[in-house]
């Protein structure tokens, strides 16, 4: 398989019920709920150069879900996103009225437009001794929806550090 293109489809919605039907005829239960894996402890299951990494083993979820299983965890946290046409408006405006957008970004976000309803990304976690073990697929159109989310959020004029009237520096 050519390294520089996705294994996954660009809708992971027949993945997302594939593995709601798998964990729930392992007699799991799910729980819709998203693993911020850069704020608590976390292993990401899958990573480069390993045998269940997700972009080399599309179904390698099954087996991640099956070892949840052999742990006795008592449920799966389960989240997936979609593009819907109001998140979509929402970004290209504020390409379009960032100070630091270029063309090509503001192409790009009209590109996604493509992807309206379609499933991007998909993450099961579960809990044991402490630690979260999250499994994460995406679309490569979800990347990109990503960089241009942070792009647009940077050009946006947020100000993090400043601190308003009533606030001490």
């Amino acid at each position: 398989m050519d390294e520089t293109m996705s294994p996954h489809p660009d809708d992971l919605t027949a993945m997302k019920d594939d593995m709601t039907a798998f964990i729930e005829g392992l007699g799991m239960r799910r729980f819709f709920g998203y693993v911020e894996s850069e704020e608590v402890p976390s292993v990401l299951w899958g990573g480069p150069g390993d045998d269940a990494n997700s972009s080399q083993n599309p179904d390698g979820w099954k087996d991640f879900v099956e070892l949840a299983k052999s742990t006795n965890a008592a449920f799966l946290t389960m989240h997936s996103w979609v593009l819907d046409r109001e998140e979509h408006s929402r970004l290209t405006e504020r390409l379009a009225d960032g100070d630091y957008s270029s063309d090509d970004d503001l192409e790009e976000g009209r590109w996604l437009k493509a992807y309206i309803g379609k499933t991007g990304f998909v993450q099961l976690g579960w809990a044991y001794q402490g630690c979260m073990f999250v499994y994460e697929a995406a679309t490569e159109w979800y990347e990109h929806y990503q960089h241009l989310r942070e792009l647009a959020d940077d050009s946006g004029g947020f100000l993090i550090d400043e601190t308003g009237p009533d606030e001490e520096p």
